[in-house]
């Protein structure tokens, strides 16, 4: 028998390898619907994170409560091209975000280096178009961190949480074995993207959007408030029942060491569907 073991890893964009507290998108779609006259805060712009641009606005949309202050301003509801519209103003908006945002969250440079040398490859997903992720990219790897593999919002007919994103990645780093994967994300349809394709999914709880504080927020806080938020995001995220939960990418080289022994175990993860 063939043995099996880690060989790539499928990270999300902000909130887990950039962007400390996944504050990039949230600060832009506040301004896009504040200059639309519309009041929402920013724990409502965070309800639909993970999904592609285009849905996220039109989730918002559809929140009773932006619908209402919608409907109060036009007398109808919002169409499809009130999202196309609206979508053309937030990837300005996103794109001044993500390079005030695009700080590597600390210990991906680290992880990234020891994955090169253990020879498990780079994948990621995201709810970004490619004109967003053009942006971050460059920004990243000047901090030390590049990916192999890329799949976007638009790149598959279907975005999260399909597993079609993964596929792409799979193709283009040549593996075709879910069990080999580990996607490791901050937000629910992320961790169902993974689950979808079959694979070891990871949820990240305090760098994500389950926490949503800047890293230097967090640190600022009293230790008993940072705990009691801490474990209320580890909360969120076990809800979402990953395969594992931890705090940051920072923790995961542990992680990837116990899939391998449960792999020569012949353990599979929750969701393996083949």
């Amino acid at each position: 028998m063939i043995k099996t073991s880690v060989e790539a890893i499928i990270f999300d964009w902000a909130g887990t390898t950039v962007d400390f507290g996944s504050r990039a998108p949230m600060g832009a779609f506040v301004k896009l619907f504040q200059s639309e006259g519309i009041e929402m805060t920013i724990p409502q712009a965070r309800i639909p994170m993970g999904i592609n641009k285009w849905d996220h606005i039109n989730a918002l949309l559809s929140l009773s409560e932006i619908q209402s202050q919608w409907f109060k301003m036009h007398g109808k509801s919002h169409t499809d091209a009130d999202v196309d519209r609206l979508l053309d103003i937030f990837v300005p908006m996103n794109k001044v975000s993500i390079r005030e945002c695009g700080q590597l969250i600390p210990g991906v440079a680290e992880l990234s280096k020891t994955l090169r040398e253990r020879h498990i490859k780079i994948g990621s997903t995201t709810g970004y178009t490619k004109e967003l992720l053009d942006i971050l990219l460059p920004i990243a790897k000047e901090q030390g961190y590049e990916a192999d593999a890329l799949s976007y919002s638009g790149d598959t007919q279907l975005g999260r949480p399909s597993a079609q994103m993964m596929h792409k990645c799979a193709v283009q780093l040549g593996l075709d074995n879910p069990l080999a994967f580990i996607k490791v994300d901050d937000t629910e349809p992320g961790i169902q993207e993974g689950k979808a394709f079959g694979c070891w999914t990871v949820g990240v709880a305090v760098s994500g959007n389950a926490l949503g504080l800047s890293f230097e927020e967090l640190n600022a806080m009293p230790d008993g408030e940072a705990n009691r938020l801490k474990n209320s995001a580890r909360l969120k995220m076990q809800e979402m029942h990953p395969d594992y939960v931890i705090d940051s990418v920072a923790d995961l080289l542990p992680i990837i060491d116990e899939i391998n022994t449960r792999l020569d175990l012949g353990e599979k993860p929750n969701s393996y569907n083949n």
